[in-house]
């Protein structure tokens, strides 16, 4: 079965010139930095939800030690949480050629024949079925996210987090196996045998040089197709590939990408209107209750920021207008440094209908409880009457339609 040409556990079978050291070697090469940057952003990106803050935040129990926290997440600069976030998904969704060609090149050995033949090489093999496979599963549940499409079981973030660390884990220990090797057959363009190179292979129709030109102008199509959502302005055009790209939000000045409609979130008129809503704020001298003429009449302060999600697209800096946090907090008892807060929305299910800030967030004077955006007041699906505004944050952070602000240590 091994020898048999028909067979992929043949090395017969595999007949391209293509294959061999120096090919997979640039692409390894190009992977080990791209995958090293992209989980250090993924791991920043789960800090930007200040996991350890409150249960609310965190989409990932029973983590253990992979869930370890360094710092609290800054408010600055304002377009942090975009840049980082945005350089996560773009930067995935371009390696995506370089991931397949990559594949490609190395499956010979995925159907190579004994499955071991001792036990480092016993070890080996499942290294890289973990790695292969993570991989392959993490790039998939990442593009179907930035797409909005769950089509697969459970929650994207405990999915994407577990998967990140057992790629990462294979990721590692192939490195440290491979890099060196790599590295010798790029410097040298090495022509040494191996198992890469198929031992009767078929006559060229391209060169390796311009294979790689091929998977380069791959990634370099995604990479224009995909940045806009990111960079916003008049590049959102070329975001063809993103779904907050190029789809029309509407004019006026609540004309900007969102999430989550009011329709979506199971908000209704009568919720929000006036002579029913209530904004009650609790914190150590009691609660408070405020209708929105109530907020206006406290003192109004405006900020300059965007809003950047998880899915790497964000909006431009918008013009928000509203009650600081920091002055709410001081209505319940907190007229020093203000604590955490717990913000609860009118939206009844679903995923952050509850948030939780740190007190860096609430005492930063640009984090509002926004009531204007633009000069105009909030359209229902940007969350009027009411929502939060805090410069860095992920946009979830930033509840629509708040009905409850609890202050105090989290």
């Amino acid at each position: 079965m091994r020898d048999h040409p028909r067979l992929p556990t043949s090395p017969g079978f595999w007949r391209s010139p293509l294959r061999g050291p120096w090919f997979t070697a640039v692409l390894g090469l190009v992977l080990l930095v791209g995958v090293t940057v992209l989980f250090v952003t993924g791991l920043v990106s789960y800090a930007a939800y200040n996991p350890d803050l409150s249960r609310v935040n965190d989409m990932t129990p029973d983590k253990g030690v992979l869930g370890f926290y360094l710092f609290a997440w800054p408010t600055g600069p304002v377009w942090l949480y975009r840049f980082t976030q945005g350089l996560h998904v773009t930067l995935g969704i371009t390696l995506v050629p370089v991931l397949l060609a990559k594949l490609w090149s190395v499956v010979p050995r995925l159907f190579a024949l004994p499955p071991a033949r001792s036990l480092a090489h016993a070890l080996e093999r499942i290294s890289l079925l973990m790695l292969v496979g993570g991989g392959l599963f993490e790039f998939t549940t990442g593009v179907l996210n930035v797409q909005l499409d769950y089509v697969f079981p459970g929650s994207f973030y405990p999915l994407h987090f577990y998967g990140a660390w057992v790629f990462f884990a294979a990721f590692v220990a192939h490195a440290v196996l491979k890099t060196p090797t790599a590295l010798r057959a790029v410097r040298h363009r090495l022509r040494e045998r191996s198992d890469l190179v198929p031992p009767r292979p078929d006559a060229p129709t391209v060169s390796r040089r311009g294979a790689l030109g091929l998977v380069g102008g791959g990634s370099l199509l995604l990479l224009l197709t995909t940045v806009g959502q990111s960079l916003g302005g008049p590049f959102r055009r070329t975001a063809l590939l993103a779904p907050h790209g190029t789809a029309d939000p509407g004019g006026g000045p609540n004309g900007f990408q969102i999430n989550k409609t009011a329709a979506y979130a199971g908000i209704t008129a009568a919720d929000t209107h006036e002579d029913n809503w209530r904004l009650v704020v609790t914190g150590r001298t009691g609660t408070v209750r405020l209708s929105r003429s109530q907020l206006l009449r406290l003192p109004q302060h405006s900020s300059s920021l965007p809003i950047a999600c998880v899915e790497g697209w964000s909006t431009a800096d918008q013009w928000w207008r509203g009650v600081r946090l920091r002055d709410l907090a001081a209505l319940v008892g907190y007229d020093g440094d203000p604590p955490d807060v717990l913000v609860e929305s009118l939206q009844r299910h679903g995923a952050f209908r509850r948030a939780a800030l740190r007190a860096n967030q609430v005492a930063d004077g640009r984090s509002l409880l926004a009531l204007f955006v633009n000069g105009e007041e909030l359209s229902p699906d940007h969350g009027r009457p009411a929502r939060i505004i805090v410069p860095a944050a992920p946009g979830v952070l930033n509840t629509k339609w708040v009905a409850r602000l609890t202050f105090g240590d989290l």
